[in-house]
C-alpha cells in the first residue's frame, strides 16, 4: 500500500480587516474543499487498485 500525505499550506493575507474575515472564510473553504478533493481521490486510487488486485485475468 503507499502511504498518504496530506499538506497544509493554507496562506491567509490581507490588508483590510474588514474584509479579512471573508477572505478567511473562503480561503478556509477552499483548502477544505482542496483537501476533501484530495482525500476522495486517495480513496478512488486505493479503492481501484484493490478491484485490480482482485481481478481474475484467468477469463
Amino acid at each position: 500500500m503507499s502511504t498518504v500525505e496530506l499538506e497544509e499550506d493554507v496562506d491567509v493575507t490581507t490588508d483590510d480587516p474588514a474584509e479579512g474575515s471573508e477572505t478567511s472564510k473562503e480561503s478556509t473553504k477552499n483548502a477544505n474543499l482542496k483537501k476533501r478533493r484530495e482525500v476522495d481521490d486517495l480513496l478512488e486510487e486505493r479503492r481501484l487498485q484493490k478491484q485490480l488486485a482482485d481481478y481474475d485475468f484467468d477469463l
